[in-house]
């Protein structure tokens, strides 16, 4: 059986779409013939093996908006004849194509997030979106609130929820290098220490957070990097903390279980159900980690649940988000009662087996049953 993945990009190219992508097809490879049709961050288009998948990178000029400029794109996805498309969602180039052709007789959306910026898309592409949506004989979230939440998943016929899942024994289990560099780490700085790990754009919050650790004690490590930094920088130099929070840049991933392991707290204090699920959170929750998130209405408070393995608070909120670090900070044992609740929960609901093996009853089942027996309603693939 022959699967094609349409992504708007794929590893190394580094971001949570394309990292949920690879899981799959790495996943999935061994029993499927597994194909991937993505950008290439070049004006070159490569094919190549990558482990047992085969990934097509069109040649790209650019990009506009995060949408990449890769006018051969749509030929390649067109030429890739399949018995299913998994389309990951937003992609306006590589949906606009499978609008105007499917090659395959079965389609499945992944739903990511909804598309917020720029203004105009929803109103534009949104149109492609609602066809294709309708059209899918799945539609795929990551979590509940996403499948509640969202006009673009209303318009399905069909919802799967299967939760984003990570290896889990990556941050549950550090080498001697690792271990040696976390305690690097606590000697280097003063706890608690806040750990933040994600792209440096707007609806991160980070220029909450930073205000937050203006009126909260400990240290604030930002291991990350985008077009923000130097007005995070500025701002904490404003705050008068700069000397309090350490800019990590891009942290190589055989360091960054060391990172969780040194911190005290995890904090991801994004504004905007852009963020719609956090998988960051299941890397800190997999080291027992608390978590301090914001209450946004996506999957990120579902993700970490208020008093189970972390603290919620509302989004944009400095003062509150300091108050529940503070909190934290000043005690060991609910730290330790948190943490031991978030390692569980991500131990229960959120591993990369899990996560493919849902994926695979998903397609699995719009392969095996002819369209008009899919009963429309959401199922709760990878749900408890």
């Amino acid at each position: 059986m022959k699967i094609v993945h349409a992504a708007k990009f794929y590893p190394p190219v580094p971001g949570g779409m394309e990292t949920v992508v690879k899981d799959l097809c790495d996943g999935t490879a061994g029993d499927w013939d597994v194909h991937v049709v993505a950008a290439n961050t070049v004006a070159e288009t490569v094919i190549e093996r990558c482990g047992n998948v085969t990934v097509t990178r069109a040649a790209s000029l650019g990009k506009a908006h995060s949408v990449p400029l890769s006018p051969s794109l749509p030929l390649h996805l067109w030429r890739a004849r399949a018995d299913c498309v998994v389309l990951h969602e937003p992609n306006p180039l590589a949906g606009a194509a499978l609008l105007a052709h499917t090659p395959a007789p079965r389609l499945i959306v992944w739903h990511h997030s909804d598309l917020l910026r720029p203004s105009w898309a929803p109103a534009t592409y949104g149109r492609a979106q609602r066809a294709l949506y309708r059209r899918a004989e799945c539609v795929i979230v990551s979590s509940p609130p996403l499948a509640a939440g969202s006009e673009l998943v209303q318009q399905a016929r069909r919802v799967a929820i299967v939760p984003f899942g990570i290896c889990l024994d990556r941050f549950g289990r550090l080498d001697d290098r690792q271990r040696a560099l976390a305690e690097a780490i606590r000697r280097r700085h003063d706890g608690p220490r806040v750990l933040f790990v994600g792209r440096f754009v707007y609806y991160k919050g980070l220029d909450v957070l930073v205000d937050a650790m203006a009126s909260a004690p400990g240290t604030l490590m930002l291991a990350g990097e985008g077009p923000l930094e130097e007005e995070i920088r500025r701002r904490a130099a404003d705050r008068g903390i700069i000397d309090r929070v350490e800019i990590l840049g891009r942290v190589p991933d055989a360091d960054l279980p060391a990172y969780y392991d040194a911190a005290d707290i995890f904090a991801l204090p994004s504004i905007a159900r852009t963020e719609t699920f956090g998988v960051v959170q299941l890397e800190a929750m997999a080291a027992g980690r608390p978590v301090v998130s914001t209450d946004l209405p996506t999957g990120v408070p579902w993700v970490n649940q208020d008093g189970i393995s972390g603290l919620v608070v509302a989004p944009g909120d400095a003062a509150a988000l300091a108050a529940a670090i503070a909190r934290l900070g000043a005690d060991a044992d609910l730290r330790g009662r948190l943490g031991a609740g978030a390692r569980s929960r991500a131990a229960s609901m959120f591993s990369i087996d899990r996560m493919v093996d849902a994926f695979k009853g998903v397609v699995d089942d719009a392969l095996r049953l002819p369209p008009a027996e899919h009963a429309a309603g959401v199922v709760r693939a990878g749900v408890q």
